[in-house]
């Protein structure tokens, strides 16, 4: 006769036990495929007009102009002379020296320069526009006859501190420039044409 084994008699019921408590959270699993792009959002509505901001600083102009003359003749054969000027036609924030007879420049940039004088009959007239004791371009007539007004003009990129003036050459023959009391035969000009700080 068959006989069921002793350990089934032993089982208790099968059933469901009660619920556990939850488990810890798991580690971060990893990043998916970056996914397309959205469609663009509806424009959102204006926002307020912000505060009035601080003032800006004042726009800076730059000038600088002089214009000079004298009326007085000079002379020179035996040695360098530096052109001093008697009339003051404008010199704007005395940028010209009327002492020293020289232009100072401070503020960089293009300058236009001339120079305007009246020979002497029978002497030679020559002369230099000069810049930091390098001669820039000569005024020159020979000797003749007749006394006629020579003039001489350029442009010249200058930095802050150059100086520029006129000067009569040391030469051979006697070196004169006319002039007189009642008029202004002798005229020296620059103004700026371009400040360097400019686009």
């Amino acid at each position: 006769i068959w006989h069921p084994p002793l350990t089934a008699k032993l089982s208790p019921l099968l059933c469901p036990g009660e619920k556990g408590d939850r488990g810890e959270r798991g580690m971060q699993g990893k990043y998916g495929k970056m996914g397309v792009a959205g469609s663009r959002g509806h424009t959102g509505p204006k926002g307020q007009k912000g505060s009035v901001g601080a003032p800006g600083e004042r726009c800076k102009s730059h000038y600088a102009a002089f214009s000079v003359g004298r009326k007085k003749p000079l002379h020179s054969n035996d040695y360098y002379q530096t052109l001093i000027f008697d009339t003051e036609f404008v010199n704007l924030y005395d940028h010209f020296n009327m002492f020293t007879g020289k232009f100072y420049c401070y503020v960089p940039g293009i300058y236009y320069f001339s120079l305007n004088v009246h020979t002497w009959n029978q002497k030679e007239t020559y002369l230099h526009i000069m810049r930091n004791g390098v001669e820039v371009v000569i005024l020159y007539a020979q000797v003749s006859d007749r006394s006629i007004m020579q003039s001489q003009s350029v442009m010249l990129e200058l930095q802050e501190q150059d100086e520029v003036w006129v000067r009569l050459y040391k030469g051979e023959r006697e070196n004169a420039v006319f002039s007189d009391e009642y008029d202004t035969y002798i005229t020296f000009s620059g103004h700026l044409i371009k400040y360097s700080g400019d686009p």
